[in-house]
């Protein structure tokens, strides 16, 4: 799909009620943000971070040790970052994709490949256990070919997901479109077992009411100035400081992901990108029929620049993606979380997939940063002579694989040797990005190598061809 608004009128009145918000925490149900923290507390564990990192995190540690004093310190809200903005894809990958799995740690693949599958089912049976109402679907997900060159990379995939024991079904023009019906649609590639989908903030919330069960204590609107040790001996707690209050821990596990923390170490490894979403109205029976979706499988489409999209419980269509950007600096601001161009953008394209539905109008636009390594999956780091572990960098797969992260998380600053620990994927840190403005020229660059790829049939340029090399990258 090119850059130019093909019906810039029906774009702009798409657009012109859909209210600058998350769908997800868009009703009057969401939680009431906790007391912040005032005055000094003691705790066994400290979580820097509430978001699904962070409540992952308090669950696993509450339920592995009952009696373990946890302490949750959160910023602005449970789930304020990219835990209640993203589309609510949960995967099974815990490397963004088999394909870049392959490409990073072959030798271990099969293993990540059966630890995602348990951490899915894993997450599946805490969700229906303790009866989170998150909208559990196990619908599957479909990769979808829009250009003549993706058809074969849809047949390789295939046959590479099968000799990896994954169920597919390979489908061609009539057989996608009639799942779907998109005139865009050359070829797809349904997987029927390695994603659900849910909803994201409902999810947040059930674990913040699972935490609070357990006796985990959180504070939100309590965002951390530093952490630092409390004496000089080698064993000596860390203090959690906030403007008002502070948390003496043994262990802290910091969980900030593309949000700048307390710990600025991360920030060589996980920058901040930010997508962005829409939402349409909730379709009308008629405009089910037309489109299909029978089978309510979250989509993607193939290209280097690419959009998912899935349906709501109430039949909205959820819509992002394609259009990532990196500000200067790693900034985030909320005033980056709307983009007239790229929500214009996104409409376009949502019309031209589902021509059908013109008419329809969008309820809801956003945006927002998720953390992104140089590997697209998460990376681990210990400090405070490993009292203190971050993790992030989960590159927009975070709903799943952050449950992964936090468990391992767990596993290293309490120094237990475990199948997780010994893993290279955890134990070798990615690439670290470059300081700037080297960081922002070549994200830059790589952002328009990626463009170009797409309209010179995928064939990857000099620039693209030199980050496979290094094993690096960026994701659109």
């Amino acid at each position: 799909m090119n850059n130019d608004h093909g019906n810039r009128p029906l774009v702009e009145r798409s657009l012109e009620d859909a209210r600058p918000t998350i769908l997800w925490t868009d009703r009057p149900d969401r939680p009431t943000p906790s007391d912040p923290l005032v005055g000094a507390r003691r705790s066994d564990l400290a979580i820097v971070g509430a978001g699904f990192t962070g409540l992952w995190a308090a669950v696993l540690a509450a339920e592995a040790e009952p009696g373990r004093s946890v302490t949750v310190v959160e910023a602005e809200t449970v789930g304020f970052g990219a835990s209640a903005r993203n589309g609510g894809f949960v995967s099974a990958s815990l490397t963004h994709g088999l394909a870049n799995g392959l490409r990073h740690w072959p030798d271990e693949i099969e293993q990540l490949e059966r630890l995602g599958r348990q951490n899915l089912a894993e997450l599946c049976e805490t969700i229906e256990r303790h009866e989170i109402s998150c909208g559990l679907e196990r619908s599957g997900d479909l990769d979808v070919a829009t250009a003549e060159w993706q058809v074969p990379e849809l047949a390789a995939a295939a046959a590479r997901r099968e000799a990896h024991g994954h169920r597919v079904q390979l489908l061609d023009q009539s057989q996608v479109r009639s799942r779907i019906a998109s005139p865009t649609y050359l070829a797809g590639l349904f997987n029927p077992d390695t994603v659900v989908m849910v909803d994201p903030a409902r999810l947040c919330w059930g674990l913040l009411r699972v935490a609070e069960s357990l006796g985990v204590t959180i504070y939100e609107r309590s965002p951390v100035q530093h952490i630092k040790a409390a004496g000089r001996d080698p064993g000596s707690p860390l203090i959690v400081a906030t403007p008002n209050g502070s948390v003496t821990a043994d262990r802290v596990v910091v969980a900030t992901n593309a949000y700048r923390g307390p710990v600025r170490t991360p920030t060589r490894f996980v920058i901040p990108v930010y997508d962005h979403v829409l939402a349409t109205e909730p379709l009308s029976d008629q405009q089910m029929v037309s489109i299909g979706w029978e089978g309510r499988e979250g989509v993607s489409d193939v290209a280097n620049q690419f959009h998912y999209y899935r349906l709501t419980v109430d039949n909205r269509i959820l819509w992002g993606g394609y259009d990532a950007s990196y500000h200067f600096g790693g900034r985030v601001d909320p005033r980056l979380d709307q983009s007239d161009d790229t929500h214009e953008l996104l409409a376009d394209h949502f019309f031209t997939t589902f021509p059908q539905l013109e008419g329809v109008r969008f309820t809801h636009r956003w945006g927002g940063p998720i953390g992104t390594s140089t590997k697209f999956s998460a990376t681990w780091g210990l400090s405070k002579r490993g009292r203190m572990v971050t993790v992030g960098g989960y590159t927009g797969l975070g709903v799943g694989a952050s449950r992964f992260g936090a468990q391992t998380a767990l596993d290293l600053v309490d120094r237990i040797s475990t199948e997780r620990t010994e893993l290279q994927m955890v134990r070798q840190r990615p690439l670290p990005f470059p300081p700037e403005p080297v960081r922002w020229a070549g994200v830059a660059l790589t952002r328009r190598a990626i463009q170009r790829a797409d309209d010179n049939e995928g064939r990857r340029g000099l620039w693209l061809r030199f980050l496979d090399r290094l094993g690096v990258g960026f994701d659109s």
